[in-house]
């Protein structure tokens, strides 16, 4: 079990019910009911494809400044600099808007950071290099909202700056020419979660003009839909819209650049969703600016040559590889020093290195924030001073926090759920414990535990078919607020476990009545996985098409199996026995006598007991039904389900444990033993041969 806690939808069974009498199939009905949608009504205006749903640009305050000075910039011959950023939003949008700008005729250069030599974001170094080679107008894309300093450098040296920006703004704005991002208090733009991309697609539709910004729209949105995707922006409202018409247009892009990386991932014959785009084409783009090569990624999508672009695409992928290397030693090594540190600082984890590679710290601190379920804070130093990037967890605003500490930084910016900062190194202790400090407030006395939210619980399994799977594609694009649907199916049977993939995956097979499905486990094997073949269990999945030569079968994608907190109808039976028993209801004789446990099965159970319970003075919490199932394995005999819940109730009414129940859960104590337990004293004991004896 990866998640202790698993989440299920319901409670939309009536509304499920009535999108399919309107004609929906079976699975979208159940996913759609769970979040929220009750008419057919709704439905179709979330499966609208119309770019009319796409606002105006110059909705968004400043827009008419920007184009104004961009146009004057135009008209005037000057030479334009593109400021972006290194991740996969900042170099499509720096592409983008390089790429419209050119075609507009303008002398236009891009400038893209090094991640490691100079940092996210404007520099003044680099303000004044482009001043010096000509440059008089630069543009931002996805950066520059916090740049205050660096906007007053560019005034004072005669720059000019319009700055285009998604990110959360500070209470001043730089002032520059233009200041453009929806996130600004005074911007009426609707929607204001798109992404940096976004907002550049906006700017170079806006400097299109009404005529044809349906064209810059068409030729630029693949660019921005991957983009966008990347950058784990809000999947609804016109990002939606955008990544739709990107997804449908991915194959007949203009940008050879685009149809090289698809070769070379795998991608150019294939349906491409969104899926696709943050696990396999993502990835590649976002390593070169992660190992300090963000220019190659940028060049692949200019070049207007497919052999550049061959290679180019070739080099991406041989750099993603490096980097998930580098990746995987510094997450060993993260997690060695974890397993050292005290409980205080186990609320929020900061870690800092000067050996680890500052492009990857950031997706590590990701992984470190899933697997320990709290807000990671990795440091690259480099001398005297340290440039972090952090991931939230449980809904922890990052950006709020670095605020509370902005007193020991040098700088931030960022997300809510991520974020980057620069400290000098001997301030991060201070910041080690402001910051655990303020997860430990957030949180509680208690830590969010990992929980898997299940979009709805499939109580049918023979309606699922291949073409309920291929319906679901029209739910299509997945990602924030719209999240690819998790299904779940409560009480299979295990009939068999293979590892696959050199023992780094498991391949499963489940049945359910007369229903078999098949399910692949990535990243777990049979010693990991918790579960053995005959067990009854919940899993909780993803659905894919497979296709292997030619044959194309429904798949189980696992997110996480559990023994099945679900009972079957002969453990729902002994269950509700056991509780009219404890709660003084009618026992009938026939009842009581399969109630009364063999002597052997006492010892038995007591046995299985004893090697579960963990040393005095502490607690087991396990779930109910698991642990009896468990027990009535090591029991055997007549009727050992029902009997192990009475033996759990006579060893604690005689002392033996404490035993308590809270929800599925079973919380359990060993207590200290004084000479020999009389079980058969237990008033327990002692009733059921009473009610036994009533024949």
């Amino acid at each position: 079990m990866k998640f202790q806690e698993w989440n299920i939808r319901g409670g939309g069974e009536e509304a499920a019910r009535a999108l399919m009498d309107a004609g929906y199939p079976y699975l979208m009905s159940i996913v759609l009911a769970g979040r929220g949608f009750s008419s057919a009504a709704q439905v179709e205006e979330l499966l609208r494809r119309d770019t009319a749903q796409l606002w105006d640009p110059f909705l968004m305050k400043d827009m008419d400044k920007a184009v104004a000075r961009i146009q004057k910039a135009l008209a005037e011959g000057e030479k334009i600099a593109v400021f972006g950023d290194y991740d996969v939003d900042g170099i499509t949008a720096t592409c983008l808007v390089t790429d419209a700008l050119r075609r507009a005729g303008a002398d236009c250069v891009r400038h893209i950071p090094h991640r490691i030599d100079d940092g996210y974001g404007l520099n003044c170094g680099a303000l004044e290099a482009l001043h010096k080679d000509g440059v008089s107008l630069v543009v931002t894309v996805d950066c520059g909202i916090t740049g205050v300093e660096e906007a007053a450098f560019a005034r004072e040296n005669g720059l000019s700056l319009v700055i285009t920006d998604h990110h959360e703004c500070k209470d001043v704005l730089p002032e520059a020419d233009a200041v453009v991002n929806p996130h600004r208090p005074d911007c009426p733009y609707p929607f204001k979660n798109l992404a940096g991309v976004g907002v550049a697609l906006k700017l170079v539709m806006a400097l299109a003009g009404e005529r044809e910004a349906g064209a810059v729209f068409r030729r630029y949105c693949t660019l921005a839909a991957i983009g966008t995707v990347a950058d784990v922006m809000s999947m609804t409202g016109e990002n939606r819209m955008l990544v739709q018409c990107g997804l449908a247009q991915i194959h007949e892009t203009p940008c050879p650049g685009l149809r090289a990386l698809l070769q070379e991932a795998g991608l150019a014959d294939k349906p491409v969703s969104s899926t696709n785009i943050g696990f396999i084409l993502a990835p590649r783009i976002n390593a070169a600016g992660r190992m300090g090569q963000a220019d190659m990624a940028a060049e692949l999508f200019l070049t207007g040559d497919e052999e550049t672009a061959a290679e180019l695409a070739r080099q991406l992928c041989e750099l993603n590889r490096a980097r998930q290397s580098v990746e995987q030693e510094i997450f060993a090594e993260a997690q060695a020093r974890i397993g050292q540190m005290p409980p205080e600082e186990r609320h929020a984890l900061v870690l800092e290195s000067s050996d680890w590679h500052q492009g990857v710290v950031g997706i590590v601190a990701s992984r470190l924030s899933e697997k320990y379920s709290c807000p990671s804070f990795m440091i690259h130093l480099n001398g005297v001073v340290g440039k972090g990037s952090c991931r939230s967890f449980g809904a922890f605003n990052l950006f709020a926090a670095l605020e509370e500490c902005q007193d020991l930084l040098l700088g931030f910016g960022g997300h809510e759920l991520a974020a980057g900062f620069t400290i000098e190194r001997d301030r991060i202790p201070a910041f080690r414990r402001r910051i655990n400090a303020l997860a430990e407030r957030y949180f509680g006395e208690g830590a969010p535990v990992p929980c898997l939210e299940v979009d709805a619980e499939i109580t049918h399994p023979d309606w699922m078919s291949l073409g309920e799977v291929e319906a679901l594609q029209r739910l299509e694009p997945y990602g924030a607020d719209n999240q690819r649907p998790l299904f779940c199916i409560q009480g299979l049977t295990v009939e068999s476990l293979q590892n696959v993939g050199q023992n780094k995956h498991l391949k499963m097979r489940f049945f359910k009545g007369t229903t078999q499905l098949d399910g692949i486990f990535f990243s777990a094997n049979t010693e990991s996985c918790g579960v053995a073949q005959g067990d009854r269990v919940d899993a909780a999945f993803y659905l894919n098409i497979n296709e292997f030569r030619a044959n194309r079968t429904m798949q189980m994608q696992l997110a996480d199996v559990r023994l099945s907190l679900a009972p079957s109808h002969r453990e729902r039976e002994d269950l509700a026995c056991m509780d009219r028993f404890l709660g003084g209801g009618e026992v009938t004789p026939q009842e009581a006598a399969h109630m009364i446990p063999e002597r052997g099965q006492f010892a038995a159970c007591w046995r299985a007991l004893d090697r579960r319970l963990p040393p005095e003075g502490e607690t087991w919490e396990t779930p109910r039904l698991p642990l009896l199932r468990k027990l009535e394995k090591r029991m055997g005999g007549v009727d050992p389900f029902l009997r192990a819940m009475v033996c759990l109730t006579v060893f604690a009414e005689r002392g033996l444990i404490e035993f308590s129940r809270r929800g599925d859960l079973c919380r359990l104590r060993r207590l200290p033993i004084a000479g020999k337990a009389d079980l058969a004293a237990s008033p327990y004991m002692m009733t059921l041969h009473t009610l036994q004896n009533r024949r």
